[in-house]
């Protein structure tokens, strides 16, 4: 049987005023808070495979490193198919860069032994991309990013991958790390039911030290990236507002506007 762990993060709601703390260089996560919606298409990524019969899934775990509070993010994953659910939360975390969160989900899946790990291509807050291939590097398994299409070929995987200039396919053996692009699928929604049922399903609550992870590798002090400043950026210049009832002064103003800036 297979195991599939879904890596999720709980990210500021799109509707909140994304801040950062001027003295820690951190997101201010004090407004409302929900489930990343690139992650939704890597737990329906998970979903079709097991739906598929292609692929014998056992469970889809979904595992996540948040601040205390975060459950009501993980039941909305459970709501959605996965399984059960694991939050690693400890104050130690504060302040890990993408290397330090890497090595501490690496850990996370390390303890479930899955032979599939998918999550989003990018967060909607950090947007670095790069938390999956430095999940892969550490476990020593095969990483592949900007997935959009998944298909089960014996004891392997058959990968589209979206690139610069096109698309790669790409032969994958499990175990593997692959992070999905929002182009992959249309995620579900959750049934009423499911949202009641995902409060009752297991949900497992680890600090730093249940975990057995090494807290000198994670937390500010174990990253290597070091914030040093933000400054809010300039200021737009007022655009030029041409107001004429002239149509041919009007066209004339702006070619001379635009030949002005060697635009044409």
């Amino acid at each position: 049987m297979t195991k599939i762990v879904v890596l999720v993060k709980e990210v500021p709601d799109a509707a909140v005023n994304k801040q950062l703390d001027a003295s820690t260089g951190r997101l201010v996560r004090s407004g409302e808070r929900t489930l990343n919606p690139f992650d939704t298409h890597a737990i329906e990524a998970a979903l079709q495979l097991k739906e598929g019969g292609e692929l014998s899934v056992d469970e889809v775990v979904a595992v996540t490193i948040a601040p205390a509070g975060a459950e009501k993010t993980l039941n909305k994953a459970v709501a959605l198919g996965a399984d059960r659910s694991i939050l690693l939360s400890d104050e130690g975390l504060a302040g890990s860069d993408v290397v330090a969160t890497a090595y501490a989900l690496a850990e996370l899946v390390k303890r479930e032994s899955p032979d599939l790990v998918l999550l989003g291509q990018q967060s909607d807050d950090g947007q670095s991309y790069a938390v999956g291939a430095a999940v892969a590097e550490y476990l020593g398994w095969p990483g592949l990013t900007q997935v959009v299409g998944l298909k089960v070929e014996g004891d392997k995987l058959r990968a589209e991958r979206q690139a610069e200039y096109g698309y790669d396919t790409v032969e994958v053996t499990l175990p593997a790390v692959l992070s999905v692009g929002d182009a992959i699928n249309e995620p579900r929604y959750p049934s009423l039911k499911a949202i009641m049922g995902a409060k009752k399903k297991p949900q497992e609550k680890l600090t730093l030290a249940d975990a057995g992870i090494d807290a000198s590798k994670v937390g500010a002090d174990g990253s290597q990236a070091v914030w040093q400043s933000a400054e809010e950026p300039p200021a737009k210049a007022a655009g030029a507002i041409i107001e004429e009832d002239d149509v041919a002064a009007a066209v004339e103003q702006i070619v001379a506007w635009l030949d002005e800036r060697k635009l044409v």
